[in-house]
């Protein structure tokens, strides 16, 4: 009887925290306004929460967040499904009032310009940042270019923050505007090591990652680090012992986390 009562209770307790997360994520959708960005004939879709009070007579800062993998398609919403909630956040809101910028890269895309080799684990990525952005990022940086130009837009204020491939996003958007952004946030990403000296003295960084991470190798966002220590520059580092893949958890619950991003400007 008293297992039959712990099963009972643990079941009411998944079925409570499955419906406080789909409740979490309508609220997201509801808040966040839906958006398209169409460039000739490719349309990117991305969603927008604005400050509380908007008004284009006032000037905010932007945060661009790109998602990771597993939150690519085509309706607009999954790419809320991690970071949508810190700035949905009463206490957010009311602290750091800015524009938040939530892209959606489609199914077969990807952020960061790269080949992966699915076949190792972790996965293998080889950088190719000298080619031409991919299609999604190219988009981005368009939508972007756009959004500075607005005149209720703190331009010395423009950050961008991504997990695992919006990581990857985040350490290449940076190398291809360096110029834009004010500070930058790549989680459990990766990029390429060579790169860091158009931003390694520019831009400040924190960079996570999960030390048991076997999908995106921590390797990979310790030689980044590395290689911006060696091109004069001052990155944040915080590796997660306990961590895997899923390290944007104990990130995003950061208690500083926005206010060290916040505090940075051009």
């Amino acid at each position: 009887m008293k297992l039959k009562t712990l099963i009972t209770t643990l079941f009411l307790i998944f079925v409570m925290s499955f419906l406080m997360s789909a409740q979490q994520l309508k609220k997201s959708e509801n808040v966040f306004l839906k958006k398209t960005h169409v460039v000739h004939k490719d349309t990117l879709q991305f969603r927008m929460l604005l400050p509380k009070d908007f008004s284009e007579d006032k000037s905010y800062p932007v945060v661009l967040f790109l998602h990771g993998a597993g939150e690519r398609g085509g309706d607009n919403e999954k790419q809320l499904a991690n970071g949508s909630d810190l700035f949905l956040n009463e206490a957010t809101r009311n602290s750091f009032p800015a524009i938040v910028i939530f892209p959606q890269c489609p199914e077969n895309d990807y952020w960061a310009k790269l080949k992966a080799d699915r076949t190792t684990k972790p996965i293998t990525f080889r950088y190719k940042y000298k080619k031409s952005p991919t299609k999604a990022m190219s988009l981005v940086m368009n939508l972007m270019d756009e959004m500075v130009e607005k005149p209720y837009v703190k331009t010395n204020q423009i950050y961008v923050m991504g997990l695992s491939m919006g990581g990857m996003g985040t350490f290449e958007i940076i190398y291809r505007k360096p110029e834009m952004f004010a500070a930058a946030i790549p989680i459990c990403g990766g990029g390429h090591p060579k790169t860091v000296s158009a931003y390694a003295k520019s831009i400040p960084l924190w960079v996570f990652h999960g030390a048991k991470d076997d999908v995106v190798d921590p390797n990979l966002s310790v030689n980044m680090v590395s290689e911006i220590l060696k091109n004069g520059g001052y990155p944040r580092f915080t590796l997660y012992d306990f961590a895997n893949h899923n390290s944007w958890d104990p990130a995003l619950a950061e208690p500083k986390l926005l206010t060290w991003l916040f505090s940075n400007s051009k």
